[in-house]
């Protein structure tokens, strides 16, 4: 799976909850990207979009 569209798609979700002082580490960054594809690859059927949007509600809010 491509990481550079996964990074990106987080990049956007991010932007949705973001009050643009928030800054996330480019370690999270991978860290939310590895989860996405460690979800996609154990379910191939879950929609990328929902995988990163439920990911990065997760990390918002934990």
């Amino acid at each position: 799976m491509e990481k550079k569209l996964i990074r990106k798609m987080i990049q956007n979700c991010l932007l949705q909850y973001s009050t643009g002082e928030e800054f996330i580490s480019i370690e999270d960054t991978e860290k939310m990207c590895e989860k996405i594809v460690t979800l996609k690859a154990a379910d191939p059927s879950i929609d990328l979009y929902e995988a990163v949007n439920d990911t990065v509600y997760e990390f918002l809010t934990s």
